[in-house]
Formats: structure tokens, C-alpha cells, sequence
């Protein structure tokens, strides 16, 4: 079965910054996500601040969440930092709820 860039969207949305209690997905910090013909997912992330206290945490819970999709080949996640997280990559929906905060 082919895994899809949409199954795994759906699956870092469950992987949460710990500090801000909001997915990785609409938090903005997911810049690429590819699967191949193997489905060997390959996902470019950043993280709010290059300092972020917990970097190793969201990313050793994305790479456990991929690892568990059924039939999926190597799952490699690479930490860049261009473009710089900013506010405005926050989805619309979540900057409305913060909004209401």
C-alpha cells in the first residue's frame, strides 16, 4: 500500500511542540514532506528558534509516529532553518483560536 504526503501530514499533526501545546503541522515548522515508489518518507522541518529547548523531543516523536505508519521504508527527517520560523506560518485557524485566547 502507498503511503500518501496526506497520511503523513495527518500523522505529525498529532506530534505536538510541548512548550506551546500545538501541532507541528499547523504551527507551520513542516517545510516538505516526500514519499517515494517505497515509500520512503522524507520530511524537512524547523523549529520555532534554532535554540528550541525541544528539538530532540518533537523530533523523536515524528520520526516514532512515521516509523509506525504500516509499510513504510527509511524515514528521514532533516532539520533546516531557511526559511526562519515567523508567527506567520502559523495556520489561520490556529492564529484565530490564539487570537481568542
Amino acid at each position: 500500500m502507498q503511503i500518501t504526503v496526506r497520511a503523513v501530514e495527518e500523522v505529525l499533526k498529532k506530534c505536538m511542540d510541548p512548550e506551546l501545546g500545538i501541532n507541528i503541522v499547523d504551527l507551520g515548522l513542516i517545510h516538505d514532506i516526500k514519499v517515494d515508489k517505497s515509500n520512503n518518507i522524507m520530511v524537512k522541518l524547523t523549529m520555532t528558534s534554532p535554540m528550541c529547548p525541544v528539538t530532540s523531543v518533537i523530533m523523536a516523536d515524528a520520526e516514532l509516529r512515521l516509523e509506525a505508519l504500516e509499510g513504510h521504508g527509511e524515514v528521514k527527517l532533516e532539520l533546516e532553518w531557511e526559511p526562519m520560523w515567523n508567527p506567520d506560518m502559523i495556520t489561520p485557524n490556529i492564529k484565530h483560536t490564539m487570537m481568542g485566547m
